[in-house]
């Protein structure tokens, strides 16, 4: 539930009614924002998971239903072992420190991805985040940990065809292999922000970001800052949203 009024968010240039229910933000640029101010990889990592508090607390009090972060993709391991341990360590004192307050504003964690094929030390730490906030009812944070786009469709095609079987049908319906994403039960993604100016989609949510809209903000994620994440937001609702149809009147 929002805890700004509409007229708060008014003043911030907004119009609730027409705010997204999914954000899904690609926060790339850790290492060129390090480089640019000549400290280690490490410290840009540290500055990205800063950065994560305001962010997501924005998105609780703005009344945002669903916040997908890209932490950590399938392709992320062929990075150097030691930029590996860090972030996996930045994880656990990220979820140690933020969870009474992830807790106390009733938002619910999410992992989307095989985080299960993380070291028991992570893997603990995260599974204990979800299980403290699995009753809440607020913003679902999913953070995406060892995902990959492709290995998600994989991996609900295949238990929709198990389901298939056993019901002896002859055919995957989209409901069906929608249940099995890790999404499943969450608004389809309307927007998705991706920091530092690149502009790929680096097998992120293939499937649900089908509508989405796009931006592509200059600013590594470091330097996103609050207002970086208003202004995106009133750049998306300057959009016409057409889902392959006509505009009104046109």
């Amino acid at each position: 539930m929002a805890t700004y009024s509409e007229e708060e968010i008014r003043a911030f240039g907004l119009v609730k009614e027409a705010l997204p229910k999914h954000v899904a933000v690609i926060m790339d640029g850790n290492g060129r924002w390090a480089k640019a101010k000549k400290l280690s990889r490490s410290a840009g990592h540290r500055a990205g998971v800063d950065r994560l508090r305001g962010i997501i607390r924005l998105s609780s009090d703005l009344g945002i239903t669903s916040l997908t972060l890209y932490a950590f993709s399938t392709e992320n391991w062929k990075r150097p072992s030691d930029e590996v341990g860090t972030l996996m360590a930045l994880l656990i004192e990220y979820f140690t420190k933020e969870i009474d307050e992830l807790f106390s504003n009733n938002v619910r964690i999410r992992i989307i991805g095989a985080y299960e094929e993380f070291a028991p030390t992570v893997r603990n730490v995260i599974e204990r985040a979800m299980k403290r906030t699995e009753q809440n009812t607020g913003l679902n944070l999913n953070i995406a940990l060892n995902y990959g786009s492709r290995a998600e469709i994989l991996r609900a095609a295949n238990l929709a065809m198990k389901q298939v079987v056993a019901e002896g049908k002859d055919e995957i319906l989209a409901e069906m292999l929608e249940s099995y994403f890790y999404t499943s039960g969450q608004p389809e993604v309307d927007l998705v922000i991706r920091t530092s100016g690149e502009q790929r989609i680096s097998n992120f949510l293939l499937y649900q970001i089908s509508y989405a809209e796009f931006l592509f903000p200059e600013e590594y994620w470091p330097d996103f800052t609050d207002e970086a994440y208003l202004s995106a937001l009133r750049v998306y609702q300057s959009r016409s949203r057409r889902f392959g149809g006509l505009e009104e009147n046109a």
